[in-house]
């Protein structure tokens, strides 16, 4: 099994979840069994999240490393993963920034995994606490309204 982990600065790693080698499953770690959220194709280098009903394409890895998010037009470059595990977020115009890690990878697929299925949830709970922090369009407006 791979296990995932994220980094935490001055701190034990978080673990997050496990990929299942033999059938591609994805599990995220929590109190009690631990819960399918996805699945990667080894053969494609896609990865897919679980939900009712045909699973949801998310994104793929290349030979290179590098990992796109499926979009509307072409896909995204949102990262990249190394043959040691180790998973980057892609920063334009910048440096990268490291993420985690998976340990006992046996394939690229399993880093885009948890690039796509874990890291990139967290990723949109900051954003969306930043949007929070500045309030609602309709908040801004009425601030606005105010001056």
């Amino acid at each position: 099994m791979s296990k995932i982990y994220a980094q935490v600065p001055g701190a034990p790693d978080d673990y997050l979840g496990q990929v299942n080698p033999t059938d591609g499953k994805v599990y995220e770690t929590r109190l009690g069994p631990d819960k399918a959220i996805g699945r990667v194709d080894y053969k494609e280098g896609k990865v897919y999240s679980r939900r009712l009903g045909p699973d949801k394409y998310l994104g793929r890895v290349e030979k290179n490393g590098h990992i796109y998010a499926h979009r509307f037009g072409p896909d995204q470059h949102v990262g990249q993963v190394e043959e040691n595990g180790k998973v980057y977020r892609h920063v334009s115009l910048g440096r990268d920034e490291y993420l985690g890690r998976v340990h006992d990878m046996t394939n690229l697929v399993e880093g885009a995994a948890a690039m796509l299925l874990f890291f990139a949830e967290e990723e949109e709970k900051d954003e969306k606490g930043e949007e929070d922090k500045k309030g609602g369009l309709d908040d801004q407006i009425a601030v606005r309204k105010d001056r």
